[in-house]
């Protein structure tokens, strides 16, 4: 099995950018939030569970209805909790089975909820991607195409940058100052030496 490495950050901070690096270093990126969206599209077991919690408006014909999930889950901490609870120890077994068959020295498994939901154990290291609050915000209303107040809604369920920065191994300022590529190729570096 593959060592796998966590790659976090809060949502806007740039991790995709920086997987996609090490994608190119020719390291194979596990993405474990899409993932479980596949899960809950894909799974009978994960569809019936959810249905039970959240009721059945959450699928229609064409599969998951994301906005009606997150419209129950994003102002209640409590549905999260348990939308958490369901979908997390699945996605973070999938990833422990995609590991096994992977032959490069090390694989990355982003994450944007790495220790909030106890994915870390299991994990060599763990690379936090970081950006400026403000820089962060207005990167994820282009993208998603939010509101301010909806983005800071979503980042209120995620622990703070300055916490999550503090329980990672490895730091990339992604600031648009600093250039992304040389701290990756730089911790791709360490990481093997640390193998």
């Amino acid at each position: 099995m593959a060592t796998m490495i966590g790659l976090t950050g809060g949502i806007g901070s740039g991790k995709s950018v920086v997987a996609k690096i090490f994608t190119t270093l020719g390291i194979p990126v596990f993405n474990a939030d899409e993932a479980a969206k596949h899960i809950m599209q894909t799974s009978p077991e994960m569809k019936a569970k959810l249905i039970e919690q959240f009721g059945s408006s959450i699928y229609d014909a064409s599969g998951l209805q994301k906005e009606k999930l997150a419209a129950i889950v994003f102002n209640d901490p409590y549905q999260l909790q348990l939308l958490n609870v369901i979908v997390h120890p699945v996605t973070i077994q999938a990833a422990k089975d995609w590991a096994a068959k992977q032959t490069s020295p090390y694989v990355i498994k982003e994450a944007a909820l790495i220790f909030e939901s106890a994915a870390a154990d299991g994990l060599f290291k763990v690379i936090g991607v970081t950006a400026p609050l403000s820089l962060r915000i207005q990167r994820v209303m282009q993208r998603d195409g939010v509101s301010k107040e909806q983005v800071e809604v979503r980042m209120q369920h995620q622990i703070s940058d300055t916490i999550k920065m503090r329980l990672c191994d490895y730091v990339i300022e992604n600031n648009n100052q600093q250039m992304l590529i040389p701290q990756v190729l730089e911790l791709d570096k360490a990481i093997r030496a640390a193998l």
